[in-house]
């Protein structure tokens, strides 16, 4: 696998190359490190060249340092005079990156990660999946890992997640929402009016609807967890109801889950204003880092 780290030289940059650090195979994936100029320009605009060039080589330096020995003798330095968003992308795809990674700073909100809208221009400008990293997982122990399951994105979803080597002790779980027009509680309004013989023929209608779709996806995340690398295979699968968003990050929280993963779907950005996005809300409300996995239209 190779993958592209976009480094600032801030903690939160270093702690994504120490979350990455742990997911990569040394003998055999590779890591390029890019770094973009252009912000410490603007903060500091007559710094000379050299000065520039010394915090290049210093922000590279402590990226390595935070790497394995075997990946860090094998990294490779990239860095541009392009506006961020547009170096990381163009970087990605010349050097054909199969994973983006960013660090995020705090919890919640695009407008908090490191790069601020430059990575939500990542996330939703490539092709390839993006790592968004909150923070280190400490050494010593195995990551918690959920992956979240929807028709449109497991393929792409258990294809990313075989490509990744997972450290020893990693718990990985997996989630299905059951969300359809008729799924969750019987409305208020219908429960009142259950006298009336049609209306109580739909009430019965929208229950047993719900009830299919529930069993349905039990056997539907049996089949996915069947499609991915071995961690995710012991546990029993998650079967929720209600919000995609709302559950996920809520799951998250309540498992202490170190990584979640998710499909992000095609859609075009009306309908993402109007309705917005399941990979959306997970990134700007979770505690826990994200892994979005883009699908192709």
């Amino acid at each position: 696998m190779r993958v592209l780290i976009a480094v600032d030289g801030s903690k939160p940059a270093l702690d994504a190359v120490r979350m990455v650090g742990r997911l990569l195979d040394p003998a055999s994936d590779l890591v390029a490190l890019y770094y973009s100029p252009r912000d410490l320009e603007k903060r500091v605009p007559q710094a000379s060249r050299s000065i520039i060039g010394g915090a290049a080589a210093a922000v590279f330096d402590d990226a390595r340092g935070a790497l394995p020995a075997d990946v860090a003798a094998r990294a490779e330095f990239l860095q541009s005079d392009s506006a961020a968003a547009v170096g990381i992308l163009t970087s990605t795809s010349q050097w054909q990156a199969d994973m983006v990674v960013v660090g995020a700073r705090g919890h919640g909100g695009l407008q908090n990660l490191m790069l601020g809208s430059v990575s939500r221009a990542v996330v939703h400008g490539g092709d390839r999946p993006v790592l968004v990293v909150r923070e280190a997982v400490a050494e010593g122990r195995g990551l918690k890992v959920l992956a979240c399951h929807h028709p449109a994105s497991a393929a792409a979803v258990a294809k990313a997640l075989g490509h990744i080597h997972w450290p020893a002790g990693t718990e990985g779980l997996v989630i299905g929402v059951a969300e359809s027009l008729l799924a969750g509680p019987l409305p208020s309004w219908l429960e009142n009016r259950v006298r009336d013989p049609d209306t109580a023929s739909v009430a019965k209608a929208w229950q047993q609807e719900h009830d299919d779709e529930v069993t349905s996806l039990g056997g539907t995340l049996d089949a996915f967890a069947g499609t991915l690398p071995l961690v995710f295979r012991s546990a029993k699968p998650i079967i929720t109801q209600g919000n995609p968003g709302e559950k996920i990050v809520a799951t998250a929280k309540d498992r202490g889950v170190d990584l979640i993963v998710l499909g992000r779907t095609p859609t075009d950005p009306l309908s993402r204003w109007l309705i917005g996005s399941t990979s959306e809300a997970v990134l700007g409300r979770a505690t826990a880092s994200v892994l979005i996995v883009p699908v192709e239209r």
